[in-house]
């Protein structure tokens, strides 16, 4: 079990429990813009994705992301051909996310001067992250903002950024309006810390940690900063090949900054308890121990080796789980769906349990 112990997120400037009020203030006024065009959004702001209605037919799924402090490591490291992927995946796993087939992203690349290296790397990843998700990348923006973006290397800070769509027939969106008690969660693996909690996991590697970007962890069986660089998975694929089998997919959800709390992002109020997760990856067990940090924190902040989650009813997950294991990743059912109006997430075997936007301890048995 991880050990409960110190380290904050929020004491490292990262305020994920006061941000709610922020986007309450900013989603008042931006809802307030949704009448301004003809293709009006079908989905109040919340959702991992929003969806633009056409006409009768066609739906655009449309969201928008970037990849956060990892571009530090990517620049303590000067290897910049594997955050194009991580950009992509953030942006593509959202929109399958409502049901949407993703089609095309543009990037946005802010940088301190330009530099031919970086962002012939930068493109690399690009395409590859394209690639792997199937989309194009029809065009986009590169700024010199030299006084605004600063990094690790002197000339070589940059900001990393994509709005990605997709399509979706507006009667056939997904978002979670059918789930109900007795759904199973099923669970595909993450390929480490994808692109959220950099600045936790660096603050507990590498300043209370000591550890060096080119120390090697027997666990990891390479360097932490060739851990930390990994690429986001890429879901994709098996998600739009689970919903073109027709198979009855009642939500899905891209775990990502809040961790497992994000199977709550559901139409219809409901619990979960996830009693069989996913194992956590050595490098989570790492950034716990070095950095002091509590069970609850690691939770709330990491996706713990589950970086995408399907609900769907029990008869449909053996079929679900194989598609994704055709697809290259690990799966299982890891939990199930709970009738709870406060859409809480219990994780028992840490003794946790979880609500808006937090996991803490808790010694109450979750419900049958």
């Amino acid at each position: 079990m991880l050990p409960h112990m110190v380290t904050r997120y929020d004491a490292l400037g990262v305020d994920t429990q006061g941000v709610d009020g922020s986007l309450r203030t900013l989603g008042e006024k931006i809802s307030a813009t949704f009448g301004f065009s003809a293709a009006e959004p079908m989905l109040p702001l919340g959702y991992f994705a929003n969806v633009l209605r056409i006409n009768d037919e066609v739906g655009i799924a449309i969201s928008t992301d970037g990849v956060g402090t990892k571009i530090l490591i990517a620049q303590q490291m000067d290897r910049y051909d594997t955050v194009g992927i991580d950009c992509v995946a953030m942006n593509a796993n959202d929109i399958v996310c409502v049901g949407a087939t993703p089609v095309s992203m543009v990037d946005y690349i802010a940088v301190q001067q330009l530099d031919d290296r970086q962002l012939d790397q930068l493109a690399t990843g690009l395409c590859e992250g394209a690639r792997r998700a199937a989309i194009n990348i029809p065009g986009g923006e590169i700024a010199q903002v030299r006084e605004m973006i600063h990094g690790t290397r002197d000339g070589l800070g940059f900001d990393l950024v994509g709005t990605c769509i997709g399509t979706v027939h507006p009667d056939r969106l997904i978002v979670g309006n059918e789930v109900a008690a007795g759904d199973v969660v099923i669970g595909l693996s993450s390929t480490g810390v994808h692109s959220n909690g950099f600045t936790l996991a660096r603050h507990a590697l590498f300043e209370k940690g000591g550890l060096a970007l080119d120390d090697r962890l027997d666990e990891l069986g390479r360097s932490i900063g060739e851990e930390l660089l990994e690429p986001t998975a890429m879901y994709v694929r098996a998600a739009v090949a689970m919903m073109e089998a027709g198979l009855p997919i009642h939500s899905m959800s891209h775990i990502t900054g809040d961790g497992l709390l994000n199977l709550a992002r559901t139409k219809t109020p409901i619990g979960f308890v996830i009693d069989q997760p996913q194992p956590p990856k050595p490098i989570f067990n790492a950034i716990a121990r070095l950095g002091d940090v509590s069970a609850a924190e690691m939770y709330t902040v990491f996706n713990m080796g589950i970086g995408f989650c399907v609900v769907a009813p029990e008869s449909a997950a053996e079929r679900l789980i194989a598609i994704a294991i055709e697809e290259g990743h690990d799966a299982k059912v890891i939990g199930f769906a709970v009738d709870d109006q406060q859409r809480r997430v219990w994780l028992p075997q840490v003794g946790l349990v979880g609500a808006g936007k937090s996991f803490a301890p808790s010694s109450t048995p979750p419900p049958a």
